[in-house]
């Protein structure tokens, strides 16, 4: 018997700490909860969770038992109470509002589904709530339960949540023989996540649906994508439960999607441009990369983006940088945007229309900038980034033509003589192969030169 206190609640004091509970219900029609889980949901002065939710607590939150000290120590129950629901619940707001309404109460109780805290509530609640003390109750996930019911070990899959993400998000997960488990939503259905297969080139895709798991209709249906498609053309498509999780299993990668750094250049949206559309060659892609090495929670500035070469090779690698892609010539920005969809980058790229200085207003500060053109006006715009730049901050530079060598040499040396920066600067050269009068050539491309600048103290330069 749970030994619960459920004296008469009296809200606190507006400077007593606030008190969160957030519970994970876990997939089961009748909700699993642990002592400390059930003290937590009965003495909360505001219950907020959906209304299946809700609804599957009536009885945990009805019926209230009265306990009552009898000794040092001991306590029992001594009598029923009338069944009664805590003084609020409520309907989950969207997350603009529930900040507000959480702090209507001094002890709340927030409900999940399974475990809060992987693609849940409570890393929200976290975030908001650092100053109120936040308990966890976690229960079995629908993760987990679809994972079993298919004989699949976690630790084999990469779990994605497209609910309330763009469905263009599910392009950078899509790998070769890869296995996923996708967290979806009213816009990313069985259907949905198949036309994103087949457009992408994985043709033989296997989409797995996991229908209300724990209940006792719990349905697991097994489909191809083009199946799904077929069958969404002719209208012939089966409705699918609101609670289901999808697998996909990928199969063969027959499109072009990359499985490794070094995107082919003839895949990116060029559109009339062709050859002139501003993409920075695979080769002078890669080394560009390789010097800036894009980490997590890095913010970077691509300015001279063109069609999006770099930043679309950064953002798909890096998704956890942030990166802001600059361009100013129309053709070329909406090859940028095309691009953009096409790789899936539609989280952790922004585009910016306009041309430097003038269109970084408003930015994020970067910690990272690479400039691929610059419009004619690289040392005024060199010498504005780098005083901006913060410590350890870095900027690297393209350069084709000789003028902008000779600029690039020019902040080099003056970087160099007051001895605030780690440099590094190479040149990629590189030959490739053409049929020439039937014969096999190699043909040379124009050498790019590559400058970089990190930003160091005179101090720390010198005690190196």
């Amino acid at each position: 018997m749970f030994e619960i206190n459920v004296a008469s609640k009296v809200k606190s004091s507006s400077k007593a700490t606030r008190e969160i509970a957030v519970i994970g219900l876990g997939v089961a029609e009748n909700a699993m909860l642990s002592e400390q889980a059930l003290i937590a949901l009965q003495s909360a002065d505001l219950v907020i969770g959906s209304e299946r939710q809700l609804l599957t607590l009536e009885k945990h939150l009805a019926v209230q038992p009265k306990i009552e000290t009898i000794g040092e120590g001991e306590q029992q129950q001594v009598e029923p109470q009338t069944p009664s629901l805590p003084p609020r619940t409520e309907i989950i707001p969207k997350l603009k509002d529930l900040k507000v309404l959480i702090e209507t109460e001094q002890k709340v109780v927030v409900l999940g589904s399974g475990d809060p805290l992987y693609y849940g509530i409570g890393t929200w609640i976290s975030k908001h709530f650092n100053d109120a003390t936040v308990r966890f109750f976690p229960a079995v996930s629908s993760i987990t339960q679809a994972c079993h019911s298919l004989s699949i070990a976690q630790q084999d899959v990469n779990v994605i949540s497209l609910h309330g993400r763009p469905l263009a998000k599910l392009k950078v997960a899509l790998k070769a023989q890869q296995t996923l488990l996708l967290l979806t939503d009213k816009d990313s259905l069985p259907h949905h996540l198949a036309a994103v297969c087949v457009d992408s080139g994985f043709v033989d895709a296997e989409i797995i649906v996991c229908e209300r798991l724990g209940y006792t209709e719990q349905k697991i249906s097994r489909f191809t994508a083009q199946a799904l498609l077929e069958a969404e053309s002719e209208g012939a498509l089966q409705n699918f439960d609101a609670l289901h999780v999808s697998f996909v299993i990928c199969g063969a990668n027959k499109g072009f999607l990359p499985e490794f750094p070094g995107i082919k250049d003839a895949d990116f949206e060029t559109g009339e441009l062709g050859s002139k559309g501003m993409i920075s060659k695979r080769e002078v892609r890669l080394s560009i990369l390789s010097l800036l090495q894009p980490s997590k929670r890095d913010i970077i500035w691509d300015i001279g983006a063109g069609c999006g070469g770099v930043s679309i090779e950064m953002a798909y690698w890096q998704p956890k940088a942030k990166i802001y892609a600059i361009e100013h010539n129309q053709a070329r920005f909406d090859c940028l945007l095309l691009n953009k969809q096409k790789f899936g980058v539609v989280n952790n790229l922004k585009t910016t229309f306009g041309r430097a200085p003038g269109a970084l207003t408003g930015l994020p500060t970067p910690n990272k900038i690479f400039i691929g053109g610059s419009d004619g006006a690289l040392p005024e715009l060199l010498e504005s980034l780098w005083e901006k730049l913060p410590e350890d901050g870095q900027i690297v530079v393209s350069a084709v033509m000789e003028k902008t060598k000779y600029q690039l040499l020019d902040f080099y040396i003056k970087r160099s003589d007051v001895n605030d920066s780690e440099l590094e600067t190479l040149q990629v050269a590189v030959n490739k192969s053409r049929t020439l009068g039937g014969q096999l050539a190699y043909r040379p491309a124009l050498p790019v030169s590559l400058f970089s600048f990190i930003k160091k103290s005179n101090k720390e330069i010198v005690e190196e």
